[in-house]
């Protein structure tokens, strides 16, 4: 990019931002009915484009499930608006807190006030969900927002411009598009508050550009999701859903499991009951409409490299499916890994599942409490002694039990990272929240007993107040 290309796209991003801080200025606190005709307004901009939405994402995946995107990117972004639809009113009341008696007569409450213009960084593996989810959010919350798009889903992310071009003024939601210069450029702009989904190290860089402007970061990034096996477990029900995980969007998943923990006696089962169920949902992979391609050669370039490093340090590869076609990847379960390979020190993000056993639960959760905290640990077993321990034991940004994946689609329930795995959480209630100032106003009646504390100080009643409520 040459110097006076940089320059303009500089000059550009630094416009769309002031244009949007003015108009925010001028509307500083959108009614309840405003904020509802927004998010009816980005409802029915999904729901009457859902097709070319689909074929879009398709193109830019060489192949994307169709079925996947309709059930996880738009069934789910429409459920989210719904939910914001529903609850915002109450969302948006004024939060009552208690005044203690020192302070009497007055009333105390919360004012959940918009922060101004938001910036949403959105990555290329669910392109649309990941957008409208902060977006949503956002809007609910009664602020402005610009969304950087992926440049790995041109298809999708020139379409999602233009409808919400359509759909919206520009001072009110705004998209960019453009390389990591230009990410680089979007993330410089003081804006009030950035959600960034994506990679670990990329995050940091975010976090870096933001603290330059003492803007305020969410960070989701990722890590690698453990699935803890215990004894107890149904091994056929537990392979199932982990299947379920892994082969959604091919693994390209941020909380896809990315390594299996198991007791060493049940390993052998387990990979026979996970090939069958992979091979259930997928008979083949070649032309197979629901089986989703690598989003590009860098990234199954990149998973092939696992491959070949695990098999050269004596990992015994099983492969689940027939041969890989195109980007169309193969299942594979990795066991007798090691600590030293690529497949266990990365985030794998694609159809590649190490297995690592173990003889104690001890073990298992030291295992896992030795390495960064990942964004989701699936647990399956149903001892509730031994469910409760790994639950107080271990830390990640959220937890299923007996399940996978379906924690993210709960708009009642936080998403977010902890540790390398993210910064800060959003969806539903905890999404309005954190794209609001929470303003504390403290409300005085006119009489006040605060005199009773103004100078000349050592008085009576001062001395009396100090021994009540000082022991």
């Amino acid at each position: 990019m040459d110097q006076n290309t940089d320059q303009n796209i500089s000059i550009e991003l630094q416009q769309l931002f002031e244009k949007q801080q003015q108009a925010f200025t001028e509307n500083s606190y959108p009614s309840l009915e405003q904020r509802r005709q927004h998010l009816k307004t980005l409802q029915q901009l999904i729901l009457q484009n859902k097709t070319e939405i689909n074929l879009a994402i398709s193109h830019d995946f060489s192949n994307r499930s169709h079925s996947e995107t309709e059930m996880f990117e738009v069934m789910t972004s429409v459920l989210g608006i719904k939910y914001a639809l529903k609850n915002l009113k109450k969302w948006m009341r004024p939060s009552k807190r208690h005044i203690g008696i020192l302070f009497q007569p007055a009333t105390g409450y919360v004012l959940y006030q918009p922060v101004g213009v938001v910036g949403i960084v959105v990555p290329w593996n669910y392109p649309l969900f990941l957008a409208i989810g902060p977006l949503c959010q956002a809007l609910a919350a009664g602020n402005r927002v610009i969304l950087k798009m992926s440049e790995y889903t041109p298809e999708f992310s020139a379409l999602f411009k233009q409808l919400i071009a359509q759909a919206f003024p520009e001072d009110l939601v705004s998209v960019v598009n453009g390389d990591a210069e230009v990410a680089q450029k979007f993330t410089q702009l003081p804006f009030n508050h950035i959600l960034f989904t994506g990679a670990s190290e990329v995050g940091k860089h975010v976090m870096r550009a933001a603290a330059n402007n003492l803007t305020p970061v969410t960070l989701e990034l990722g890590g690698k999701s453990p699935a803890l096996v215990l004894a107890d477990a149904n091994i056929r029900e537990s392979a199932r859903r982990i299947a379920f995980g892994k082969a959604m969007n091919a693994g390209q998943t941020c909380v896809a499991p990315d390594y299996v923990l198991i007791p060493a006696q049940l390993q052998a089962q387990f990979i026979e009951e996970y090939a069958t169920a992979i091979q259930e949902f997928f008979p083949k992979l070649a032309d197979n409409p629901d089986y989703t391609a690598i989003i590009n050669e860098r990234q199954l370039n990149r998973l092939n490299h696992y491959l070949e490093d695990a098999t050269a340090k004596n990992a015994t590869v099983h492969v689940i499916t027939d041969a890989s076609s195109g980007r169309r990847l193969a299942h594979y379960v990795l066991s007798n890994v090691t600590d030293d390979m690529q497949v266990m020190q990365n985030e794998i993000f694609g159809p590649l599942l190490p297995i690592v056993t173990y003889q104690q639960l001890d073990e298992a959760i030291n295992y896992i409490n030795q390495r960064p905290r990942p964004l989701a640990l699936y647990y399956f077993g149903y001892n509730k002694q031994e469910q409760q321990k790994v639950l107080m034991q271990t830390h990640s940004g959220g937890v299923c039990l007996n399940e996978t994946l379906v924690h993210v689609g709960q708009e009642d329930l936080p998403f977010g990272g902890v540790g390398t795995s993210g910064l800060g959480n959003y969806h539903g209630y905890e999404g309005f929240v954190t794209f609001s100032h929470a303003k504390a106003v403290f409300n005085r009646p006119k009489f006040s007993l605060m005199r009773l504390f103004y100078p000349p100080y050592g008085t009576f009643i001062q001395k009396l107040i100090l021994k009540l409520f000082i022991r």
